[in-house]
């Protein structure tokens, strides 16, 4: 779903001669033009930056087995490179509008489980592990099978999940919604700005930036995400130049009242030479021999459904957004997206930094009007050049970006009129679907919740042939997914 009308205002008529790159990007046949696909790169690159900052500190935050820890100048380099080539990539062969990057969730579990029962090497060879599993599934066409299996409806309330959950990603990152702390008397986990007031700048911040946003787009303005994730920054700077915020933490200590990662600071240093020596850091091996072979198994499964199905839900939320899903809710070229994505996986751990996956965060740039692999050229791109230009792609803050977090979250939330909300059948999984997403801040811990009551309630109606025959198989992986932890305290 566009925000937007095409640049001429009607879409561009495919019969109309195309050159060699339209044609192979399918530009003018998938309704888009080159300043949308610019417009959409640059948008999915600004909402999605704040990782080349945020994945070093959190893989250099943590300590491997023998107590070592990464470079976080390395691990930020090496962040930019995968997260560019690695979208590149996915541009080129799957020619879909969807990045990718170190996946958050998953560089938590490799920094704080896996780690410290290990090396690093060794740590980052488990997740090559995982990518190889997943390319391999995906060239047998199980993966896609798997995917086919899942009902339209339900692929649908994948998307409405991923929306609310894009949505309280942005209230969160931007300080809008914080948790409240464990005090007598307090039954809600979560309340508005700092006891229950806007009392800060840069929550000011976003307010201004997120109702500019929302202006620009009921006007239908062309550019609207971007343009105010730009003002929004714009107006950061501005504020931090005159009030002095400062950051969330100093010196250690909490600061309720700064900005979220980054400080909206024009650099003194533009030009940066990356540091890549973390890249082929990685052991397959050793791990196995280290921990036993059942510590590893467990940590290559749960990093194996973590991107098996994040992957396919932002898949079908992205698809959703710009509507260029099939009656079967499929997107285009659905096998060669998720062989790229499998293979970011791999890459991610050749080069110490993570398994790289597909980032919901893209949609904000099919909101801006993306509809092919070309916006994936522009955002790569960028990041390749924030290898260099590190310092300037941590000057837009949290509070700037998240605004664009916030409206596509209500643009996917639109699609939660095509489910049939009398069928309890489906209903009922796809509220699940819905709802577990935002409130375990997980997209895989939805799917999951979807389809193993999809199939118990089918089952419980004596319908057991209305079900996927994969969907079983499906269903008891996810079973095992969510009682890991009492498997593991068994077994270990």
């Amino acid at each position: 779903m566009a925000i937007a009308p095409p640049d001429n205002g009607t879409p561009p008529d495919p019969a109309q001669p195309r050159t060699g790159f339209d044609r192979f990007f399918e530009i003018s046949a998938r309704g888009s033009t080159m300043s949308r696909e610019v417009r959409g790169g640059l948008a999915t690159f600004f909402t999605m930056a704040y990782i080349v900052v945020l994945n070093p500190l959190i893989l250099g935050g943590a300590v491997d087995g023998d107590g070592k820890k990464l470079s976080i100048p390395a691990l930020a380099a090496a962040t930019a490179l995968v997260a560019g080539l690695m979208t590149m990539l996915m541009g080129v062969v799957g020619r879909f509008p969807m990045a990718l990057a170190a996946g958050l969730g998953v560089n938590a579990l490799v920094a704080y489980e896996i780690a410290p029962e290990m090396t690093w090497a060794d740590a980052m060879g488990l997740v090559v592990i995982e990518g190889v599993i997943i390319a391999v599934l995906v060239l047998t066409g199980l993966r896609t099978a798997v995917f086919r299996s899942v009902p339209t409806q339900l692929k649908t309330a994948i998307g409405v999940g991923i929306g609310l959950f894009l949505t309280i990603i942005g209230l969160v990152d931007a300080g809008f919604v914080r948790r409240i702390p464990d005090v007598a008397n307090t039954t809600v986990p979560v309340g508005l700005g700092i006891s229950g007031k806007i009392v800060s700048w840069p929550m000011l911040v976003f307010v201004v930036g997120l109702l500019v946003t929302l202006v620009l787009v009921v006007r239908r303005v062309r550019g609207a995400i971007l343009i105010g994730i730009l003002a929004s920054t714009v107006l950061a700077i501005i504020v931090e130049a005159v009030a002095n915020v400062g950051p969330s933490f100093v010196d250690g200590k909490p600061n309720p009242k700064g900005w979220s990662l980054n400080v909206p600071e024009l650099p003194k240093q533009v030009v940066d030479v990356p540091d890549l020596s973390l890249l082929g850091n990685f052991n397959v091996l050793d791990s196995w021999s280290r921990a036993g072979w059942l510590v590893p198994l467990m940590f290559v499964f749960t990093l194996l459904i973590t991107d098996f199905f994040d992957t396919m839900g932002t898949m079908v939320a992205i698809g959703q957004e710009g509507d260029m899903l099939d009656e079967r809710g499929t997107p285009p070229r659905a096998k060669e997206i998720l062989l790229v994505d499998s293979i970011a996986a791999a890459a991610g751990g050749a080069a110490s930094v993570s398994s790289n996956t597909s980032y919901i965060e893209s949609a904000a740039g099919v909101g801006e009007g993306a509809r092919t692999g070309v916006a994936n050229l522009v955002t790569g791109a960028l990041f390749l050049l924030a290898m260099f230009l590190a310092p300037l792609s941590v000057v837009v803050p949290f509070e700037a970006a998240s605004t664009a977090l916030v409206v596509v979250g209500f643009l996917m939330m639109t699609a939660v009129r095509t489910i049939d909300w009398t069928d309890y059948e489906i209903a009922i999984p796809a509220f699940l679907t819905i709802t577990f997403m935002p409130f375990t801040y997980s997209i895989s811990n939805g799917i999951g919740a979807g389809i193993i009551s999809y199939v118990v309630l089918k089952l419980a109606k004596g319908k057991a042939r209305d079900i996927h025959p994969l969907l079983y198989g499906v269903a008891v992986l996810f079973v095992l997914y969510f009682l890991r932890g009492p498997i593991e305290s068994v077994v270990l």
